[in-house]
Protein backbone atom coordinates (compact mmCIF):
# COMPACT_ATOMS: atom_id res chain seq x y z
CA UNK A 1 0.00 0.00 0.00
CA UNK A 2 3.23 2.49 0.58
CA UNK A 3 4.09 1.81 -2.53
CA UNK A 4 0.63 2.84 -3.99
CA UNK A 5 0.44 5.87 -2.33
CA UNK A 6 4.73 6.72 -2.97
CA UNK A 7 3.74 5.99 -7.09
CA UNK A 8 0.46 8.39 -6.87
CA UNK A 9 2.51 10.90 -5.41
CA UNK A 10 5.42 10.71 -7.71
CA UNK A 11 3.36 10.47 -10.99
CA UNK A 12 1.50 13.48 -9.76
CA UNK A 13 4.67 15.39 -9.06
CA UNK A 14 5.93 14.04 -13.16
CA UNK A 15 2.76 15.51 -15.02
CA UNK A 16 1.19 18.36 -12.97
CA UNK A 17 4.80 20.18 -11.88
CA UNK A 18 6.43 19.54 -15.41
CA UNK A 19 4.80 22.99 -16.36
CA UNK A 20 6.01 24.64 -13.30
CA UNK A 21 8.85 22.59 -12.15
CA UNK A 22 10.78 23.85 -9.27
CA UNK A 23 12.69 22.12 -6.95
CA UNK A 24 10.52 23.57 -3.89
CA UNK A 25 7.54 21.58 -5.25
CA UNK A 26 9.57 18.25 -5.88
CA UNK A 27 10.67 18.36 -2.32
CA UNK A 28 7.77 19.08 -0.60
CA UNK A 29 5.66 16.63 -2.63
CA UNK A 30 8.59 13.70 -2.13
CA UNK A 31 9.00 15.04 1.74
CA UNK A 32 5.73 13.23 2.96
CA UNK A 33 6.64 9.94 1.78
CA UNK A 34 9.32 9.12 4.01
CA UNK A 35 6.63 8.60 6.43
CA UNK A 36 4.99 5.59 4.10
CA UNK A 37 8.06 3.86 6.10
CA UNK A 38 6.53 3.61 9.93
CA UNK A 39 4.12 1.43 8.39
CA UNK A 40 0.59 1.92 9.67
CA UNK A 41 -2.60 3.32 8.61
CA UNK A 42 -1.77 6.59 10.52
CA UNK A 43 0.90 7.74 8.59
CA UNK A 44 -0.68 6.04 5.21
CA UNK A 45 -3.60 8.43 6.41
CA UNK A 46 -1.15 11.54 6.81
CA UNK A 47 0.93 11.40 4.09
CA UNK A 48 -2.26 11.07 1.98
CA UNK A 49 -4.19 14.15 3.37
CA UNK A 50 -0.79 16.39 3.34
CA UNK A 51 -0.19 15.23 -0.40
CA UNK A 52 -3.75 15.98 -1.52
CA UNK A 53 -3.86 19.30 0.90
CA UNK A 54 -0.42 20.02 -1.54
CA UNK A 55 -1.59 18.99 -4.61
CA UNK A 56 -5.30 20.92 -4.55
CA UNK A 57 -3.22 24.56 -2.99
CA UNK A 58 -0.79 23.96 -6.25
CA UNK A 59 -3.72 23.47 -8.90
CA UNK A 60 -6.09 26.27 -7.59
CA UNK A 61 -3.06 28.22 -7.10
CA UNK A 62 -2.31 28.24 -10.88
CA UNK A 63 -6.29 28.27 -11.44
CA UNK A 64 -6.62 24.68 -12.86
CA UNK A 65 -10.21 24.91 -11.16
CA UNK A 66 -11.60 21.10 -12.95
CA UNK A 67 -8.55 19.43 -12.61
CA UNK A 68 -8.45 20.46 -8.98
CA UNK A 69 -11.58 19.33 -8.60
CA UNK A 70 -11.45 15.63 -10.63
CA UNK A 71 -8.30 15.23 -8.64
CA UNK A 72 -10.12 15.31 -5.16
CA UNK A 73 -12.52 13.06 -6.70
CA UNK A 74 -10.06 10.26 -8.09
CA UNK A 75 -7.53 10.58 -5.20
CA UNK A 76 -10.43 10.35 -2.52
CA UNK A 77 -11.84 7.26 -4.50
CA UNK A 78 -8.49 5.35 -4.58
CA UNK A 79 -8.24 6.32 -0.66
CA UNK A 80 -11.16 4.74 0.59
CA UNK A 81 -10.04 1.17 -1.18
CA UNK A 82 -6.78 1.58 -0.61
CA UNK A 83 -7.01 2.34 3.59
CA UNK A 84 -9.31 -1.02 3.48
CA UNK A 85 -6.54 -2.84 1.46
CA UNK A 86 -4.00 -1.74 4.18
CA UNK A 87 -6.34 -2.99 7.19
CA UNK A 88 -6.18 -6.23 5.53
CA UNK A 89 -2.89 -6.62 4.78
CA UNK A 90 -1.57 -5.68 8.32
CA UNK A 91 -4.10 -8.10 10.40
CA UNK A 92 -4.63 -11.01 7.52
CA UNK A 93 -1.84 -12.77 9.73
CA UNK A 94 -3.60 -12.65 12.98
CA UNK A 95 -5.94 -15.30 11.33
CA UNK A 96 -5.66 -18.60 12.28
CA UNK A 97 -7.14 -21.98 11.32
CA UNK A 98 -5.23 -24.26 13.82
CA UNK A 99 -3.02 -24.01 16.73
CA UNK A 100 -4.86 -21.80 18.60
CA UNK A 101 -2.90 -19.88 21.85
CA UNK A 102 -5.25 -19.98 25.47
CA UNK A 103 -6.96 -16.58 25.87
CA UNK A 104 -9.14 -15.05 28.49
CA UNK A 105 -12.30 -15.12 26.03
CA UNK A 106 -13.91 -15.96 22.59
CA UNK A 107 -15.92 -12.85 21.59
CA UNK A 108 -19.18 -13.78 19.17
CA UNK A 109 -19.99 -10.55 17.08
CA UNK A 110 -23.82 -10.47 16.27
CA UNK A 111 -26.03 -10.66 13.54
CA UNK A 112 -29.39 -10.30 12.30
CA UNK A 113 -31.78 -12.98 14.47
CA UNK A 114 -35.01 -13.99 14.01
CA UNK A 115 -37.49 -14.45 16.95
CA UNK A 116 -36.42 -17.77 17.74
CA UNK A 117 -33.07 -18.25 15.83
CA UNK A 118 -30.12 -17.04 14.76
CA UNK A 119 -29.59 -15.91 10.82
CA UNK A 120 -27.57 -18.57 9.01
CA UNK A 121 -24.63 -16.27 9.18
CA UNK A 122 -24.72 -15.88 13.17
CA UNK A 123 -25.25 -19.83 13.37
CA UNK A 124 -22.20 -20.39 11.81
CA UNK A 125 -20.43 -17.72 14.36
CA UNK A 126 -21.83 -19.79 17.02
CA UNK A 127 -21.05 -23.06 16.05
CA UNK A 128 -17.67 -21.84 15.29
CA UNK A 129 -17.54 -20.87 18.89
CA UNK A 130 -19.02 -23.99 20.15
CA UNK A 131 -16.20 -25.69 18.71
CA UNK A 132 -13.39 -23.54 19.79
CA UNK A 133 -14.78 -23.90 22.88
CA UNK A 134 -14.89 -27.60 23.23
CA UNK A 135 -11.10 -27.29 22.42
CA UNK A 136 -10.28 -25.74 25.45
CA UNK A 137 -9.16 -22.34 23.56
CA UNK A 138 -10.95 -20.43 26.15
CA UNK A 139 -13.08 -21.44 28.74
CA UNK A 140 -15.76 -18.40 28.81
CA UNK A 141 -17.97 -17.10 25.75
CA UNK A 142 -18.86 -13.13 25.48
CA UNK A 143 -21.98 -13.02 22.78
CA UNK A 144 -21.91 -9.29 21.57
CA UNK A 145 -25.12 -7.93 19.91
CA UNK A 146 -27.51 -5.31 19.44
CA UNK A 147 -30.57 -5.49 22.67
CA UNK A 148 -31.29 -2.04 22.55
CA UNK A 149 -34.99 -2.64 22.57
CA UNK A 150 -37.46 -5.48 23.87
CA UNK A 151 -38.44 -6.32 20.83
CA UNK A 152 -35.20 -7.22 19.10
CA UNK A 153 -32.59 -9.00 21.20
CA UNK A 154 -29.95 -10.71 19.34
CA UNK A 155 -27.72 -11.70 22.59
CA UNK A 156 -30.37 -14.28 24.60
CA UNK A 157 -31.13 -16.19 21.00
CA UNK A 158 -27.23 -16.44 20.73
CA UNK A 159 -27.20 -17.48 24.49
CA UNK A 160 -30.00 -19.92 24.02
CA UNK A 161 -28.02 -21.18 20.91
CA UNK A 162 -25.27 -21.73 22.84
CA UNK A 163 -26.73 -24.03 25.72
CA UNK A 164 -28.40 -25.93 23.40
CA UNK A 165 -25.11 -26.76 21.67
CA UNK A 166 -23.72 -27.62 25.52
CA UNK A 167 -22.37 -24.77 26.32
CA UNK A 168 -22.78 -23.78 30.29
CA UNK A 169 -24.96 -21.45 31.25
CA UNK A 170 -22.31 -19.41 33.55
CA UNK A 171 -19.48 -19.40 30.92
CA UNK A 172 -21.49 -17.21 28.52
CA UNK A 173 -21.43 -13.60 29.13
CA UNK A 174 -24.18 -11.53 27.66
CA UNK A 175 -23.24 -7.78 25.70
CA UNK A 176 -26.22 -6.31 25.69
CA UNK A 177 -24.59 -3.09 23.81
CA UNK A 178 -22.38 -4.79 20.98
CA UNK A 179 -24.55 -1.79 18.81
CA UNK A 180 -21.28 -1.98 16.35
CA UNK A 181 -18.02 -3.59 15.90
CA UNK A 182 -15.88 -1.03 17.41
CA UNK A 183 -18.45 -1.15 20.58
CA UNK A 184 -18.17 -4.72 20.95
CA UNK A 185 -14.25 -5.11 21.00
CA UNK A 186 -14.02 -2.07 23.17
CA UNK A 187 -16.26 -3.21 25.84
CA UNK A 188 -14.89 -6.58 26.09
CA UNK A 189 -11.72 -5.09 27.40
CA UNK A 190 -13.57 -2.00 29.48
CA UNK A 191 -16.78 -3.98 30.65
CA UNK A 192 -15.48 -7.69 30.78
CA UNK A 193 -11.52 -7.44 31.43
CA UNK A 194 -10.56 -9.42 28.89
CA UNK A 195 -6.79 -9.14 27.83
CA UNK A 196 -6.68 -11.51 25.50
CA UNK A 197 -9.02 -13.18 23.17
CA UNK A 198 -10.03 -14.87 20.05
CA UNK A 199 -12.90 -12.78 18.03
CA UNK A 200 -15.16 -15.33 15.86
CA UNK A 201 -17.23 -13.66 12.76
CA UNK A 202 -16.88 -14.36 9.08
CA UNK A 203 -13.37 -13.50 7.41
CA UNK A 204 -14.24 -10.33 5.44
CA UNK A 205 -15.43 -8.90 8.97
CA UNK A 206 -12.29 -10.11 10.97
CA UNK A 207 -9.81 -7.76 9.85
CA UNK A 208 -11.51 -4.76 10.70
CA UNK A 209 -12.40 -6.16 14.32
CA UNK A 210 -8.79 -7.29 14.78
CA UNK A 211 -7.49 -4.03 14.14
CA UNK A 212 -9.95 -1.96 16.42
CA UNK A 213 -8.32 -5.14 19.27
CA UNK A 214 -5.00 -4.46 18.34
CA UNK A 215 -5.34 -0.64 18.91
CA UNK A 216 -6.63 -1.32 22.10
CA UNK A 217 -3.67 -3.37 23.01
CA UNK A 218 -6.15 -6.10 23.10
CA UNK A 219 -4.48 -9.46 22.56
CA UNK A 220 -6.22 -11.20 19.99
CA UNK A 221 -5.94 -13.42 16.66
CA UNK A 222 -9.34 -14.50 14.87
CA UNK A 223 -11.11 -17.39 13.55
CA UNK A 224 -13.32 -17.58 10.54
CA UNK A 225 -16.36 -19.19 10.43
CA UNK A 226 -17.11 -19.07 6.26
CA UNK A 227 -18.72 -22.25 6.84
CA UNK A 228 -21.39 -21.70 4.17
CA UNK A 229 -22.02 -18.87 1.04
CA UNK A 230 -24.10 -16.22 2.01
CA UNK A 231 -26.46 -14.23 0.05
CA UNK A 232 -25.36 -10.52 -0.51
CA UNK A 233 -21.70 -11.39 0.39
CA UNK A 234 -20.57 -9.41 -2.05
CA UNK A 235 -22.54 -6.20 -0.83
CA UNK A 236 -21.38 -6.72 2.51
CA UNK A 237 -17.94 -6.96 1.13
CA UNK A 238 -18.42 -3.16 -0.48
CA UNK A 239 -20.15 -1.94 2.67
CA UNK A 240 -17.65 -3.04 4.95
CA UNK A 241 -14.65 -1.36 3.00
CA UNK A 242 -16.71 2.16 4.12
CA UNK A 243 -16.72 0.18 7.57
CA UNK A 244 -12.80 0.09 7.87
CA UNK A 245 -11.98 3.71 6.73
CA UNK A 246 -14.82 4.49 9.46
CA UNK A 247 -13.18 2.32 11.99
CA UNK A 248 -9.45 3.49 11.50
CA UNK A 249 -10.58 7.19 11.98
CA UNK A 250 -12.82 5.78 15.13
CA UNK A 251 -9.82 4.48 16.51
CA UNK A 252 -7.61 7.20 16.06
CA UNK A 253 -9.76 9.54 17.75
CA UNK A 254 -11.10 6.31 20.33
CA UNK A 255 -14.32 7.42 21.37
CA UNK A 256 -15.66 5.76 24.24
CA UNK A 257 -18.57 3.11 22.89
CA UNK A 258 -22.23 4.32 22.95
CA UNK A 259 -22.84 2.78 26.44
CA UNK A 260 -20.56 1.56 29.38
CA UNK A 261 -21.73 0.26 32.57
CA UNK A 262 -20.74 -1.70 35.36
CA UNK A 263 -17.61 -3.80 34.99
CA UNK A 264 -18.45 -7.50 35.08
CA UNK A 265 -15.01 -9.63 35.10
CA UNK A 266 -15.29 -12.52 32.04
CA UNK A 267 -13.44 -14.56 35.04
CA UNK A 268 -16.78 -14.68 37.04
CA UNK A 269 -19.97 -16.13 36.38
CA UNK A 270 -21.41 -15.16 33.16
CA UNK A 271 -25.36 -15.82 34.47
CA UNK A 272 -24.79 -12.06 36.31
CA UNK A 273 -25.65 -10.75 32.63
CA UNK A 274 -29.17 -12.05 32.27
CA UNK A 275 -31.99 -9.93 32.50
CA UNK A 276 -34.20 -12.69 32.06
Amino acid sequence: MQIIIFLLNLIFILVIYKKYFHFKWIFLGILPNLFLFFSNCYSLLFVSFYGLFLYLFFLFKNKKYLLGCSFFLVYCFLMVFILSAFVKQEMKGSILDDDYPKVDAILVLGAKVYPDRPSPILKDRLDKAVEIYKLGVALKIIVSGDHGTKSYDEVNVMKEYLINSGVKSEDIFMDHAGFSTYDSVVRAQKIFGVKSMVIVTQKYHLYRALYIAREFNIDSFGVSSDIHHYEGALGRELREVLARDKDVLKCFFKPKPKYLGEIVPVSGNGDLTNDK
